[in-house]
């Protein structure tokens, strides 16, 4: 029996030491195996990537109608597969099909090559790669639509982004520190000392859209800056609008949540009328705070922009914060924050422009409509020219004299060309510029239609008119109203010359997000004429329409640019300000 049980031990070391040479030898052939499917498949598939359904089904040629994308990693950083590997049904079969054969152009004339498609695609790193695709796909898409941008963001403010994203994913809804902090807000009425702790910041919509979109965008700013969570109190009016802009989390405040009403939270203003509120200890400051810093007619001053405020906000774990207005120039005023706007902006004039781009993505249901509007009317046009015409005051301003504003600025600055009393030929036609009217009044869109229609013009040009929506009257709290208000937007930004109407934050977020330099209207505001009908903006940026009027001294601003390296006063409004490189 003992010499069985010895011949039994033998044989079982024998079959261990069998068991790991197969072993070594099937790593062996498996290496071998990735390293040649790696050699001969043009796909960005690499060594130790991971072995998804998606990856396989490519490697043997299975792929055409996967509806996910699965990214994966290589030694933590995101591998992003660049064929167009998708094929939807329905309405997104045009847009794939378009889209495709957009880049197939650009990589035939030798412009754009799969690395470079990848950086336009990612806008040069300022979105995150690691999004799924089906989920938003203008977020993939939009880069094929619109001009390469010249202004590349810092590889600071890339790195921003990312740890943002990361305090998003960690503090975001849903998450155990989210409902850990809200208990812990909701019932204390002071702070108290947690380093750890998560902040917030929740942003309150008020006004139209426009005004909406460029306080968001001075919002997030804020948020960036204080190292808090900015979550969106989106209502059924924003619902199909935007794409989500963290991965793996939501910045839609959960309808749950005790903070959509403010009514019973301190108040900024009287906290800081407190006189000695700077010497009060940590334990003295609410745990939540209500910010607005909405455009108001009886101006009073709130020293949002001193050093002084900021301190004590930043110890202030929730603030709500409501604003119509593009706020974010009075944090350049803030030495607070001037190391890290600095390092974040190399260009000052370019903040909206990247961080809208990164924040405001077109749902898959606004995108169908972007995309169905531009294969139809503008993809074969050799200009394209928006034109968005704000009414402030239809009572008192007749529609023929905005009519004639519009009208001389687009002829007296060689936008548009005059018209010929003969009737167009087929021969006469050289290049074709479309002209993209957004206005409430669809009467301005049909009487440039009939200007030009079956007309020759002294350039030889055929003009083109299209407008996509006309509400007659700005509708508030509705759905398909911002829906149409949004597509307008985004497609003005599409465009290469834009006319805007001075203080229009409609016409901001097109110029921001399109890298444009519109041409202003003049504010017309009674039966009147003006010349110059427009001018050149000098900047993208918005303008900001309620800035601070004093020094945190208490004594009056007489002049912004002398005082502030960064601002200038705006051509539309001479009491706003804007950021100028």
């Amino acid at each position: 029996f003992q010499h069985f049980m010895e011949i039994l031990q033998v044989t079982k070391v024998r079959m261990l030491q069998i068991s790991k040479k197969f072993t070594l030898l099937f790593v062996v052939i498996f290496i071998a195996f990735s390293i040649v499917l790696t050699m001969h498949s043009k796909s960005s598939f690499s060594l130790f990537e991971v072995f998804t359904k998606d990856k396989m089904q490519q490697l043997v040629g299975q792929n055409k109608n996967a509806h996910n994308i699965t990214n994966v990693t290589t030694n933590g950083g995101p591998v992003q597969n660049t064929s167009s590997h998708h094929n939807f049904k329905g309405a997104y079969n045009n847009v794939e099909n378009n889209t495709a054969s957009k880049v197939e152009g650009k990589i035939e004339n030798g412009s754009l090559t799969s690395s470079t498609k990848i950086i336009e695609r990612f806008l040069d790193g300022l979105l995150d790669s690691r999004f799924d695709e089906p989920s938003c796909m203008s977020r993939y898409q939009s880069h094929l639509y619109r001009k390469t941008s010249p202004h590349k963001p810092s590889s600071y403010l890339i790195s921003k982004l990312r740890k943002y994203e990361e305090i998003h994913r960690r503090c975001g809804p849903n998450s155990k520190p989210y409902h850990r902090t809200m208990t812990k807000i909701l019932h204390s009425k002071s702070i108290e000392g947690d380093a750890k702790m998560c902040k917030y910041l929740i942003w309150k919509p008020v006004n139209g859209l426009g005004n909406q979109m460029v306080s968001m965008v001075a919002a997030f700013l804020y948020a960036l800056l204080t190292n808090r969570a900015m979550l969106v109190s989106f209502g059924k009016d924003k619902q199909r609008l935007f794409c989500e802009p963290f991965l793996n989390s939501t910045w839609l405040l959960p309808k749950t949540s005790p903070f959509w009403n403010e009514k019973h939270v301190e108040t900024y203003q009287s906290m800081i009328e407190k006189k000695n509120v700077i010497n009060n200890s940590k334990s003295d400051l609410p745990s939540t705070l209500f910010l607005n810093l909405q455009y108001q007619q009886n101006f009073h001053e709130k020293f949002f922009h001193c050093g002084d405020s900021q301190a004590l906000l930043v110890k202030v774990p929730l603030l709500i914060l409501q604003s119509d207005q593009y706020f974010l120039p009075s944090l350049f005023m803030t030495p607070f924050f001037n190391t890290e706007l600095e390092k974040m902006f190399v260009e000052k004039d370019t903040v909206f422009h990247h961080l809208g781009r990164y924040l405001f993505h077109p749902s898959n249901s606004a995108w169908r409509l972007i995309t169905k509007i531009y294969q139809k009317h503008l993809a074969k046009a050799d200009e394209k020219i928006g034109i968005q015409i704000r009414v402030y005051n239809p009572v008192t301003t007749p529609q023929q004299v905005i009519a004639n504003l519009v009208l001389n600025c687009t002829l007296e600055n060689n936008l548009l060309p005059k018209v010929l009393d003969m009737k167009s030929s087929i021969s006469s036609k050289t290049t074709t510029k479309v002209v993209l009217v957004a206005s409430l009044n669809p009467q301005y869109g049909e009487n440039l239609k009939t200007m030009y229609m079956n007309k020759s013009t002294v350039s030889g040009e055929v003009i083109e008119i299209f407008q996509p929506s006309h509400e007659d009257q700005q509708k508030f709290n509705d759905n398909e109203h911002n829906m149409k208000a949004w597509v307008d937007m985004y497609l003005l930004s599409l465009s290469d010359v834009l006319v805007t109407t001075s203080l229009s934050t409609f016409g901001y977020v097109a110029q921001g997000l399109g890298n444009l330099r519109p041409w202003l209207l003049y504010k017309l505001v009674n039966n009147e004429t003006h010349y110059p009908a427009c001018e050149r903006e000098f900047s993208m940026e918005p303008c900001y329409h309620s800035p601070p009027k004093h020094y945190c001294s208490g004594k009056p601003i007489m002049e912004f640019s002398s005082s502030f390296l960064y601002m200038r006063k705006c051509k539309d409004f001479g009491f706003g300000v804007k950021l100028v490189s």
